[in-house]
């Protein structure tokens, strides 16, 4: 299954290029998007089935890039990456109880679930793109070897 995805290496630069406009518009960072993608893998779905084949993102991952995301968000705050660190708000610990007690985890949640959105948005331009260049096909068949 992994010769599909060396099929469409430049597909997915130029739809990188594209999307780039989404992610700047985005709740995430060009770093933070850049994280995202290193824990999603890219999966056709009923690749069978020329009718319902789709482009379909496996985020099984993200939740463990959740912290790794809010160290780059944290690293970006006022006076450029770094600063922030140097200056702790003293909710950490309290953060830390929360989460312990299931009180906490809302923001994380949301942001998993933009996270995901987007991510799925970005499926749906790569298959768009795949299908106006005439290539789904032969992707889709390379996938079912």
């Amino acid at each position: 299954m992994s010769n599909w995805t060396d099929r469409i290496v430049g597909d997915r630069m130029a739809v990188d290029r594209e999307f780039n406009e989404r992610v700047l518009d985005s709740e995430f960072s060009n770093q933070e998007w850049g994280l995202i993608m290193t824990a999603v893998e890219f999966e056709i779905e009923h690749a069978d089935d020329p009718d319902r084949a789709r482009i379909v993102a496996d985020t099984e991952s993200l939740p463990q890039m959740l912290p790794e995301l809010e160290k780059v968000q944290q690293g970006m705050g006022p006076g450029g990456p770094g600063a922030q660190g140097s200056r702790d708000s003293g909710t950490g610990v309290l953060d830390a109880i929360r989460g312990a007690l299931g009180m906490g985890g809302g923001d994380d949640a949301e942001r998993l679930d933009a996270a995901e959105r987007l991510v799925d948005e970005y499926a749906d331009a790569l298959q768009r793109r795949l299908e106006a260049e005439g290539k789904w096909d032969e992707v889709r068949e390379s996938y079912e070897r």
